[in-house]
């Protein structure tokens, strides 16, 4: 029977959720690759993946998904790796570029301004180079380690997770597990909702976060500190009833002004690979 094939996300704040999969017991048991958000959504609607961390954005807009349970990449407080980035004060900007790696944050972004900071600017998709968007427009959307590399110093920088919290009092989610139904059709699986949370748990042990710090670090040019912090700190990891609320929200609203398709009723894989709703 072929292994499961899993897209994942080549950031900092997926490793701990990875953990299981590269150091573990689940090592060896998927075929898995690594990508951006954005992309890791493509495969899974293409088929070319069973299994992959998709930006929340994502269910709006791809069929026949089911949700692992209990897992997300999610904030409650400021999340420091979804970034606003302006050479000019927020009341200045009419021209936005926003990252392709992320469609929730594109979303995010247009909802926050259409909502409370008010309409009428203008937004343009680039890649996420910082000075090639900055050079064009007034601000730059940023995501994930790109983001954490930013001095917010030298600029004028908006959290949005901060804002979607201030503004609604909920939780902001940027990604969770989904899993094609099609490829648990054609495939003899196992309790992927316990393997895929255990994984987590275990990424989220001290000794497996003072690694996961100790090998990211220096790769995106942060400290060991700024980085375990950012992990235990910023990122929230339980996709708990708070955070359901708050994806609700988002769906809502990014459906109201038309940055996203209406979300379909959320199904969530239950412990023996049936739907739950």
């Amino acid at each position: 029977m072929p292994q499961l094939r899993i897209s994942a996300i080549s950031y900092l704040n997926t490793a701990p959720l990875m953990w299981d999969f590269e150091h573990g017991d689940a090592s060896g048991q998927f075929d898995i690759s690594y990508t951006l958000p954005s992309s890791c959504a493509r495969a899974l609607e293409t088929g070319t993946a069973d299994i992959g961390i998709i930006p929340a954005a994502a269910y709006a807009s791809i069929p026949g998904l089911q949700i692992l349970p209990g897992v997300a990449i999610a904030s409650r407080r400021a999340v420091r790796s979804i970034l606003l980035i302006s050479n000019k004060p927020l009341e200045e900007i009419r021209t936005i570029a926003l990252d392709t790696s992320s469609m929730t944050s594109v979303a995010l972004t247009k909802v926050l301004f259409e909502k409370w900071i008010g309409g009428d600017r203008t937004f343009t998709v680039m890649s996420p180079d910082l000075g090639t968007m900055l050079a064009a427009n007034d601000a730059a959307l940023l995501i994930g380690d790109p983001a954490l590399q930013v001095d917010r110093s030298r600029y004028y920088t908006l959290d949005l997770a901060e804002e979607w919290i201030r503004y609604t009092g909920k939780p902001f989610v940027f990604a969770f597990w989904a899993v094609r139904s099609e490829a648990l059709r054609h495939a003899s699986s196992p309790d992927l909702a316990t393997i895929f949370q255990d994984s987590r748990d275990h990424g989220l042990q001290p000794s497996s976060l003072t690694q996961i710090s100790r090998e990211w670090a220096p790769r995106i040019g942060i400290t060991e500190d700024e980085a375990r912090s950012y992990l235990t700190e910023s990122i929230h990891y339980e996709l708990d009833a708070a955070c359901l609320e708050g994806l609700q929200l988002f769906y809502r609203y990014a459906a109201e002004i038309g940055a996203l398709p209406s979300a379909p009723e959320m199904s969530f894989l239950g412990a023996a690979n049936a739907a739950i709703v």
